[in-house]
């Protein structure tokens, strides 16, 4: 079948009618663009001349300075309030026993909903640590693969308050880079604080906890930060590196490159997600799981340390809850108990009230 003409084709091709011709566009050559690289590399520096913005240097100081006071308090709860953390997977659980939900994956994802296996944790368990690479300057050309090893690794934070305008080699803005190691002899040579004194520095570390995230939430409305869609790997600055190091790909000979996406807060400073032991639950079961609180590691922390937690964290940690599903007993003692509603209503009224379900 032959194709059809279309009508309009000899129009426009045809050179007695010039009207419906295409426009034909003359892109500069090699010798033009070697005169405006100048002008272009002048433009970079004067981009560059713009930073740090003199604003958000306050900013970055304070996210410095509650960063210190986070690590500190953080440090000095561990010493009176036990957290223990699975041996195979990132699972943590803040108390002296660890919970019976089935949800380890095991070592490298071999085996699902699986019970943990608890062991003692420490620091980097709560915060966890997330590092970039430290930048000579903010619009320096692009780390390669070959560059991976000219370049020190620091923590994310510090990186992105650096580059704000608060150098953390400042005698009063000292951070202190905690380890795991120095975390355990903390907690082992560590003495049991008053009532009173972990209630106050429980509440001192949950407003430095607040302040760390509101203030590097108002860094990344200024300055760029990537963040692989693969896996956790942040880089602050305008572009991401070209260092191989992301894993997700089996199909690459080693490594693969990374997908760059800009970062949120929780890329910078993660919550670490656990499960919270509300006062009704003598202990949480694998049946119950979907009644149970889920909160940050620091929040629950706080909490348990006499923090008074603020009310937009309720819903998190369902504190009105029910402790678990509700036997076919306390069914028919509610019903009993209420003589105008019915056995069948009463379990829609659970539901309605409670949000039990069957």
């Amino acid at each position: 079948m032959a194709l059809r003409t279309l009508p309009w084709r000899g129009l426009v091709c045809s050179e007695s009618v010039r009207c419906f011709e295409f426009p034909i566009r003359f892109y500069a050559t090699k010798t033009k663009l070697r005169k405006l690289r100048p002008m272009i590399l002048k433009r970079i520096e004067r981009r560059a001349q713009a930073y740090p913005v003199r604003a958000t240097i306050p900013v970055a100081k304070e996210v410095l300075v509650t960063r210190d006071i986070l690590f500190h308090g953080v440090s000095i709860l561990l010493k009176s309030i036990p957290i223990m953390a699975c041996k195979f997977c990132p699972e943590i659980f803040i108390g002296e026993q660890g919970h019976k939900i089935q949800t380890c994956w095991g070592y490298k994802h071999r085996a699902k909903n699986r019970v943990h296996e608890w062991v003692r944790g420490g620091l980097n368990d709560i915060l966890v640590p997330v590092q970039a690479f430290h930048l000579h300057n903010m619009f320096q050309p692009v780390i390669t693969h070959n560059q991976r090893f000219d370049f020190e690794r620091v923590p994310a934070v510090l990186e992105l308050c650096w580059q704000a305008g608060a150098y953390p080699n400042d005698e009063n803005l000292n951070s202190s880079n905690w380890s795991l190691e120095a975390a355990n002899d903390s907690l082992h040579g560590g003495e049991s604080l008053s009532p009173r004194d972990l209630t106050s520095v429980a509440q001192e570390t949950l407003n430095a906890w607040e302040i760390l995230r509101s203030g590097v939430e108002k860094l990344l409305l200024v300055y760029p930060v990537k963040v692989c869609k693969h896996c956790s790997e942040v880089h602050v600055g305008p572009s991401g590196h070209k260092a191989r190091l992301c894993g997700v790909f089996q199909y690459e000979s080693w490594r693969g490159s990374h997908f760059w996406m800009k970062a949120t807060v929780d890329d910078l400073v993660p919550p670490k997600i656990v499960w919270s032991q509300r006062p009704q639950d003598r202990e949480l079961v694998d049946e119950g799981r979907k009644f149970y609180g889920r909160v940050p590691a620091v929040l629950d922390l706080c909490s348990k340390g006499g923090a008074h937690v603020p009310a937009k964290y309720n819903c998190m940690k369902k504190v009105k809850g029910s402790s678990g599903p509700v036997s076919n007993e306390i069914r028919k003692s509610i019903a009993l108990n209420f003589p105008g509603q019915q056995y069948v209503d009463s379990q829609a009224w659970l539901e309605s009230e409670y949000g039990v379900g069957k």
